[in-house]
């Protein structure tokens, strides 16, 4: 299998291509640190911050107006947790925390994008905005089929500056174009709204052969439309028969089921608004929340 993925439900997009056995693809931060270390750099956010000139310090440092936005300096798995806005000197104190910083209080719509980058120079983008739900949780995804020239002119030039000699996909994740986190993989949540089959394909050969060749003359916007639970039950997987009817219905592109049954609800890392037991991918936003009731159904009973 040519991508290297631990979660079982998005194996479907990755296992029907084949890739030479000695290239490796990441989709965890922990295997993009192993096998990166001339770049692996990209995960220090205080840093990201500082080279885009930022203003930006470690806590100890106090901040000399507010509001700020506080986070931690590292954090490659747990993602936002103990990220906070600022707002006095008094909140300064309260969440002041060994190895967190401050920055600068960005606006703007918040954009993960991917991109693939061949010696620092990105050859291909594309971007999805998250729809919030409550308490950490996402209605869905809009992977848009746009250019987003703000992002691709301000990020494109700084992966020229400081990512030259890296060659692979990156995820930048922005707001107000100006990149509050770096990753050295994709969202592998959604290959098959990018272009299924012959994404990966093209995704194989940038690693095994250092080039990128895709026809995106079909690119469309698509849709992930997220399903939370309530914490404090164990939830079991839905009948075969039952994914095989959602995943065919039309206008929906696939569907995961994004928990091991096996495991205690606690051990699975969820927000605090809900337990996530499954994503629908679809190129109809109707569909996919049709597709996503009647998951609702099978959970709530």
């Amino acid at each position: 299998m040519p991508v290297c993925e631990i979660d079982p439900w998005r194996m479907q997009y990755f296992a029907r291509i084949p890739c030479p056995a000695e290239i490796f693809i990441p989709t965890e931060d922990s295997d993009a640190w192993l096998w990166n270390p001339a770049h692996r750099w990209i995960y220090d956010k205080l840093a990201i911050a500082v080279s885009q000139g930022l203003e930006a310090a470690p806590h100890g440092v106090p901040p000399s107006h507010y509001p700020v936005f506080s986070k931690p300096i590292y954090n490659l798995k747990g993602m936002g947790v103990g990220s906070r806005r600022l707002l006095s000197e008094a909140d300064y104190g309260a969440a002041y925390r060994p190895g967190h910083f401050w920055s600068t209080l960005l606006e703007g719509d918040h954009v993960s994008s991917d991109l693939a980058v061949i010696d620092g120079e990105p050859k291909w983008w594309r971007h999805a905005r998250g729809i919030t739900g409550p308490e950490g949780t996402f209605d869905y995804w809009e992977i848009g089929a746009r250019s987003e020239p703000a992002i691709e002119d301000w990020a494109g030039a700084w992966c020229r500056k400081h990512l030259g000699g890296y060659t692979g996909m990156v995820n930048l994740e922005t707001i107000g174009a100006r990149i509050i986190e770096g990753h050295l993989r994709f969202a592998d949540q959604w290959p098959d709204l990018y272009g299924g089959d012959r994404w990966v394909e093209a995704l194989v050969r940038l690693y095994s052969e250092k080039v990128w060749s895709f026809d995106e003359s079909r690119q469309r916007t698509g849709y992930s439309v997220v399903l939370f639970s309530p914490h404090g039950r164990r939830y079991r997987h839905p009948p075969s028969s039952l994914q095989a009817e959602i995943a065919a219905m039309p206008g929906i592109s696939s569907l995961q089921i994004t928990f091991h049954e096996e495991l205690d609800p606690e051990r699975h890392a969820m927000p605090p608004g809900g337990f996530r037991v499954a994503i629908v991918n679809c190129w109809d936003r109707a569909a996919g929340n049709a597709a996503r009731e009647r998951l609702r159904l099978h959970f709530d009973s």
